[in-house]
């Protein structure tokens, strides 16, 4: 027993005296590293004095401290910066759904000004501009070299206040300038309707009233259409949607899983790293879901797309996602400002990270450019005959009244669907995949009887 003891004192011992000769050195290297630390915050502050003494202009010390600041965060990553007390004020007007602007949510890529997305309704979208347009002048001055902050700011002004952008597009051979009219942005954040069986919501945005909206908008969709035997399924329209709170993006994703992760977030510390899981309940009641998604849909919408995807929850369709995988918090600071500071990254439940990866969709489909309506000459040119145009053609004594107006009522519905395909192809495809589901397991949806 006493041997024992002994050569447990030893090892402990013998690890303190190790433990020192390792510390030691490690200490130094710390105390080093400090050191050097001051020195470049001294050199900082000598900079800043030799500025305000020597430049050919007197400088604002405050906006001078805040350009510093500003270049401190920028380097880090696209998304963290400094928000002055007016954009911090502006950030949080926006999240509660309502703002002045022109209703583009942008990033800053190779020093150009880049649009995730035009929001629904908003002046940007009326007048044309798409996801992945590059701005690179504002009222004919150059964004290159500024910070995002500052080029928002360029594009920030009184509302009826008109602004002229100039825009690079992939696929255009020269730039092209957009007149644009302020105007004050009202974000619904979620628009139902329901097209033949198929309830559409399309979310715009993840503001604070986004979950209150989709789960009253769905429930007086289901009620419309005289309950859920009535819907073949839902179509969650994602498209050009940038994002925003995440606590939005897992109340969305909740309402559809009944139960397993959807998202976690990494950071750098412990404490920085967080796993959400779903609670039971689906507000869609086991109905199939298609997910429609594009190169504008960013951050939150992603959360929403690979956590149902993961869980084999909905069928993803469209293009490739945005790709933003981060995620932002916002530190309010001293004088009433804050700090946009990316905190960690986010992965779907499978474990992967989409950052600058974006959602693959599980079926690739594009959005035709738009056909010129053709003209009455071209649409009777193009007009089919069929033996009921024949003169003197035979009566179909087969059918009754009430199935010829049946087969008539099935005819004018496939029509719509065919100008919904003219109008919003991504869209008509997603309804298709539906009403095809719903004809292999007709028990997903009855259809409604003929009135008697």
């Amino acid at each position: 027993m006493k041997k024992f003891m002994m050569a447990a004192l030893g090892g402990t011992v013998a690890g303190a005296l190790i433990s020192t000769q390792v510390a030691a050195p490690l200490l130094a290297q710390e105390a080093s590293k400090s050191s050097s630390v001051y020195e470049q915050l001294d050199l900082f502050g000598d900079i800043f004095e030799r500025i305000r003494t020597d430049y050919v202009e007197q400088v604002d010390d405050k906006k001078l401290i805040e350009a510093a600041i500003n270049g401190m965060l920028g380097s880090l990553d696209p998304h963290s910066s400094y928000l002055p007390p007016d954009d911090y004020d502006d950030m949080r007007v926006q999240t509660r759904g309502t703002f002045g602007g022109l209703g583009i949510e942008v990033t800053q890529e190779e020093g150009f000004i880049k649009v995730v997305s035009p929001m629904d309704g908003t002046p940007a979208a009326a007048a044309g501009i798409e996801a992945g347009d590059f701005i690179t002048h504002v009222d004919g001055e150059s964004v290159l070299g500024l910070t995002l902050d500052q080029a928002v700011d360029k594009m920030r002004g009184p509302v009826g206040s008109e602004i002229v952008i100039t825009v690079v597009r992939e696929g255009t051979t020269e730039p092209f300038d957009v007149s644009i009219v302020r105007d004050t942005i009202k974000l619904t954040a979620v628009k139902a309707r329901t097209e033949g069986h198929t309830v559409v919501l399309r979310i715009t945005t993840f503001n604070d009233q986004t979950y209150p909206n989709l789960e009253e908008s769905l429930k007086e969709q289901v009620k419309a259409a005289g309950g859920i035997e009535n819907v073949n399924g839902f179509v969650i329209d994602l498209r050009n949607n940038p994002g925003g709170l995440l606590t939005q993006a897992i109340a969305v994703s909740d309402a559809f899983l009944n139960a397993g992760e959807i998202v976690s977030t990494r950071g750098r510390k412990s404490e920085d790293s967080e796993r959400f899981n779903a609670t039971p309940g689906d507000l869609a009641e086991g109905k199939p879901i298609v997910v429609l998604i594009n190169g504008g849909s960013a951050s939150a919408s992603e959360i929403v797309t690979g956590a149902l995807q993961d869980h084999r929850r909905a069928i993803v369709v469209g293009t490739k996602s945005f790709g933003k995988g981060s995620v932002q918090t916002v530190m309010p600071i001293r004088g009433d400002g804050a700090m946009r500071l990316t905190t960690a990254r986010y992965y779907t439940p499978s474990g992967r990270s989409i950052q600058s990866l974006g959602i693959a969709p599980d079926i690739v489909v594009q959005q035709p450019e738009r056909a010129p309506e053709p003209s009455e000459e071209e649409s009777a040119a193009n007009k089919t005959r069929s033996e009921a145009d024949l003169r003197g053609v035979l009566s179909n004594d087969s059918m009754t009244e009430d199935e010829k107006r049946q087969a008539e009522e099935e005819r004018t519905k496939a029509e719509e669907a065919a100008k919904l395909r003219l109008e919003d192809y991504q869209l008509a495809y997603a309804i298709d995949i539906l009403k095809g589901l719903s004809a292999i397991a007709p028990e997903t949806v009855a259809e409604a009887a003929p009135a008697n």
